[in-house]
């Protein structure tokens, strides 16, 4: 059992060494060598770690990405910092540049992420009322200051993403998931044929142990002809759904903005914002209600909806416990927390630590080293561990807590780690799960 005071006196210092030699000043990269920019879920979940020892240098952190939001409400996926490392794609290839939506002098990717923003937002200002005096302050005008941004954020999701109000976010690009390769995506992906896609180098598969972690140059290829389409139009919002070959109502992004959109609603109450409060609460119960009516009666696994080919996508993935997610629901949130915690998930005999696989062991496309098929991710067992508390489920949280201090006792701060034997995989210093570290420690 982790815990003891010898074990937090080494492992706190050693995330705090990580977030300090992956800080360029205004934003932290994701990781120092594969991820040499800034992500914008990432930057979430790093700024709940930095508020544990930083507050004003955690409001920094969601200040630069929210200074990199689109005129139309998006926060890009990516922000690149400029004489940062090797990356590709780099901006060059996104081609936003001469996007008039985008504000200027800055270099962003053309799509988004799950917004888990405003939690994070939540984290800061809970963090600056705990120090009080400067740290205080600083939170409170934060929050005051940048409310109206993360409430545009909301509301292009729910607008441009969701323009029939069924309650699920729809997505363009595996990418936006955060779920990259997920066997969440293989029939979507295996329905296209990808045009003409410029030649390419990867740079992703030089800092890892073995390219079997990452996905294959086929799935690639697609990912960069997706690009292509949604440049080809400008990324303009009104001709993307026409325009791309990936289509997908993402059911874990839809509990992520429930989730996220509630706690924008209590922020917005108490800075007296009466109307923008019960805006966020009806969008939060839309979303909830929508993730809630894609699980799946045989699994009890929520899924994702090809729109291009009108069908459920439903394979046994993380992305089943959205539910958890967006929280509200008193019969559904134990039954699934009774999946998780059982043998086909935290329970499975062979996991090296009670933690979720991003597949289930028993499932046909699990793939124990490779990125979203089979590794644990630490960053999703700490917003797992956040919804168990929001929702009081307190055996689920001291199970995340304890097995993800022991698994980030190894002190290499991996990306993700192979399930059965634990071993750190992806690239190691990675911000956010040393951010996961901290915000697990207190």
């Amino acid at each position: 059992m982790f815990g003891t005071m010898l074990d937090a006196g080494v492992l706190r210092p050693a995330a705090v060494e990580v977030l300090r030699r992956n800080d360029l000043g205004t934003v932290t990269t994701a990781a120092p060598d594969l991820y040499p920019h800034q992500w914008s879920w990432d930057a979430a979940f790093v700024s709940i770690g930095l508020a544990r020892v930083d507050v004003r240098r955690a409001i920094t952190e969601l200040r630069s990405l929210l200074s990199a939001q689109w005129s139309t409400g998006m926060i890009p996926h990516i922000v690149f910092s400029p004489g940062a490392g090797d990356y590709f794609p780099g901006p060059d290839r996104w081609g936003t540049d001469d996007v008039t939506a985008k504000p200027a002098g800055v270099r962003t990717s053309g799509i988004c992420q799950p917004p888990v923003h405003a939690i994070a937002l939540r984290h800061i200002l809970e963090r600056g009322r705990e120090n009080g005096g400067a740290d205080l302050d600083a939170a409170e005008a934060f929050v005051a200051e940048t409310l109206d941004g993360w409430l545009a954020w909301h509301r292009w999701l729910a607008e441009a993403r969701d323009p029939d109000g069924v309650g699920l976010v729809e997505i363009h690009h595996s990418w936006e998931s955060g779920f990259d390769n997920s066997p969440r995506w293989d029939a979507p992906y295996a329905r296209i044929t990808p045009g003409e896609v410029p030649a390419f180098v990867r740079r992703d598969t030089l800092h890892v142990g073995s390219s079997a972690e990452r996905p294959t140059d086929e799935e690639y290829t697609r990912y960069l002809w997706l690009v292509e389409q949604m440049r080809s139009v400008g990324y303009d919002d009104a001709r993307m759904p026409g325009t791309v070959d990936f289509r997908v109502r993402d059911v874990f992004f839809s509990g992520v903005l429930a989730a996220a959109a509630e706690v924008l609603a209590g922020i917005a109450a108490e800075l007296g914002r009466a109307r923008d409060a019960a805006e966020q609460r009806a969008m939060a119960a839309r979303f909830r209600a929508g993730v809630a009516a894609t699980v799946d009666p045989v699994t009890g696994l929520a899924r994702d909806y090809d729109v291009h080919a009108q069908e459920w996508i439903g394979p046994l993935t993380a992305a089943g416990f959205a539910p958890l997610v967006a929280g509200g629901d008193p019969d559904l949130l134990p039954r699934q927390r009774a999946i998780l915690l059982g043998d086909d998930w935290m329970g499975h005999p062979a996991l090296r630590f009670p933690l979720p696989p991003s597949t289930s062991p028993v499932s046909p496309g699990f793939r124990r080293r490779t990125y979203w098929r089979g590794p644990v991710w630490p960053f999703l067992n700490l917003l797992l561990g956040w919804c168990s508390a929001r929702d009081s489920a307190w055996e689920l949280r001291s199970v995340l807590r304890d097995a993800s201090l022991e698994q980030l006792g190894d002190l290499t701060f991996a990306e993700y780690y192979e399930p059965i034997t634990g071993e750190p995989l992806g690239s190691h210093s990675q911000a956010w799960t040393a951010a996961a570290a901290l915000e697990w420690l207190g």
